[in-house]
């Protein structure tokens, strides 16, 4: 249903129904293969506009059923051609439940698919030297490389049905993003809420965003591991201390508890979804959440000057934080959704209070 070739990289299962656009093009699914547990996948075809960035990131993907019929109002091309387009070697007819229990019970694991290959023996070989050769994402550092090259300015707000993606408001502040592989409705909604937003490669420092006098400070979500991304947590360690507004999401959530003096971990298979229960511990309120994060920030290596905001309800992991001591919180969820549901969306309203007040 994809691209002939071979693919190698760690595989994550995905309980999201729909979707699947948005997370193929997610920088955060570098390096791994995505499993879909929903067993229709491709249905309503794609488009050009739920896209997260400007290419497929997921190494490969792996679904139960290819529906022979994609009918949408906004499609443009099945997922079958979309896939191959784009280079993505892809497998459907697999038992996609079975393959979740194995991932549950025995934690995430590096898997190849090989498609176009029509000799056993070769596929056979191909996959054992994909596999030997591969490490895992522990100790491994993706930010910098899915990262733009160079700064820019990002002007397109949220999309609405009949209206495609809004123009900017007027400017109420500036926010410095840092790309650590950032998804495109994020900026979206800083650009909504009258954001002017200037992205920053992965390995910009401290003194280069601080020198576009910004309002606050972005740090994205990302593949692969924090703790080698010492160049960000550097930076991110320089801004806190400095007093600038500071948000973090997934990647930049874990990077913000590190540049803090806490520590994170490797997940037995990670959290994938759009559906997973998440509490403020403020309000007591439970939000449904969407989640993509196979690291998280651990909760006994938190210091004094850390507050514990949101929990996970699955399994009780570590959700949100804020610094007590500085204007600085983040949140290892997607508030920003696509796909998935929007609940979480008040912590940048939450973000530009921090700013307004700070000014």
């Amino acid at each position: 249903m994809g691209a002939s070739g071979h693919a190698v990289a760690e595989v994550v299962f995905n309980t999201s129904m729909t979707g699947y656009q948005e997370i193929l093009t997610d920088p955060s699914y570098t390096k791994q293969i995505v499993t879909l547990t929903y067993p229709h996948i491709g249905n309503y075809g794609v488009n050009n506009e739920d896209v997260e960035s400007g290419k497929i990131y997921a190494s490969g993907l792996v679904i139960r059923d290819l529906p022979l019929i994609h009918s949408n109002f906004r499609n443009t091309q099945s997922l079958s051609q979309y896939l191959v387009a784009n280079n993505v070697v892809a497998i459907a007819d697999i038992d996609t439940r079975k393959l979740t229990r194995i991932l549950r019970e025995k934690g995430a694991q590096t898997g190849v698919i090989v498609a176009g290959e029509s000799d056993v023996a070769t596929a056979l070989s191909l996959a054992t030297h994909a596999i030997a050769g591969f490490p895992g994402l522990a100790g491994m550092d993706l930010a910098k490389v899915v990262s733009c090259d160079k700064p820019y300015q990002f002007t397109e707000g949220e999309w609405a049905l009949g209206q495609g993606f809004a123009k900017a408001p007027q400017e109420q502040f500036h926010v410095v993003a840092f790309d650590y592989g950032v998804k495109r409705n994020i900026l979206r909604m800083l650009v909504s809420r009258g954001c002017k937003v200037t992205v920053l490669p992965a390995q910009a420092t401290a003194e280069e965003a601080l020198a576009l006098n910004p309002d606050g400070v972005f740090l994205s979500n990302g593949p692969g591991d924090p703790e080698p991304c010492d160049y960000a947590i550097s930076a991110i360690k320089t801004i806190v201390d400095k007093g600038i507004p500071t948000f973090g999401i997934c990647l930049g959530h874990q990077l913000l508890a590190l540049a803090s003096g806490a520590k994170t971990l490797k997940m037995k298979f990670g959290h994938h979804g759009a559906n997973h229960p998440v509490q403020d511990l403020d309000t007591k309120r439970v939000y449904i959440t969407s989640q993509n994060h196979g690291f998280a920030a651990d909760a006994a290596s938190l210091p004094a000057n850390i507050k514990v905001t949101h929990v996970s309800l699955f399994d009780g992991s570590l959700q949100g934080i804020a610094r007590t001591d500085k204007p600085a919180f983040s949140f290892q969820g997607h508030p920003e959704a696509s796909p998935g549901p929007t609940e979480m969306s008040y912590l940048f309203d939450k973000f530009i209070e921090l700013m307004r007040t700070s000014k």
